[in-house]
């Protein structure tokens, strides 16, 4: 048994995933990273690089987008599901995002309210969790 551990872990295999996992976690939209992105696979040591030292191409497309929906709707504060609703399906540029800040379309407004609500609902059951917690921790625990 000791023998199959030792070289188990003497066995080291490099750690990849597919360039939409990596896309993912990197917050870029997969369909606007270079061809050898796209078609290679990304080990984890390449994507600390990544993370750590962005080449001219992430640092642009984290920059300017396109942006992969849940960026967008980070973005503009509101939910993925919030975006569908308000008919955004595609991955936006910051200038796309940055004009629906200024528009202040309906659907916008209303989805930020949904959001603030949403925020208030989680914050207030984070409070009382936390009070029934304090409260179990007093001297009568």
């Amino acid at each position: 048994m000791l023998d199959t551990l030792d070289s188990m872990t003497s066995h080291k295999t490099t750690q990849t995933m597919k360039p939409a996992t990596a896309a993912k976690k990197l917050g870029v939209y997969l369909q606007a990273t270079p061809a050898e992105f796209q078609e290679g696979v990304v080990s984890r040591s390449e994507l600390n690089a990544l993370q750590a030292d962005p080449p001219q191409w992430l640092q642009e497309l984290r920059r300017n987008g396109p942006h992969p929906r849940p960026v967008v709707a980070a973005k503009l504060g509101v939910s993925i599901a919030g975006l569908a609703r308000g008919g955004v399906t595609e991955a936006l540029t910051t200038e796309q995002i940055d004009a629906l800040k200024d528009a202040q379309p309906e659907w916008l407004q209303r989805e930020r309210a949904v959001q603030a609500e949403v925020r208030k609902e989680a914050a207030r059951i984070k409070e009382k969790n936390a009070a029934r917690d304090g409260q179990a921790d007093g001297p009568n625990a």
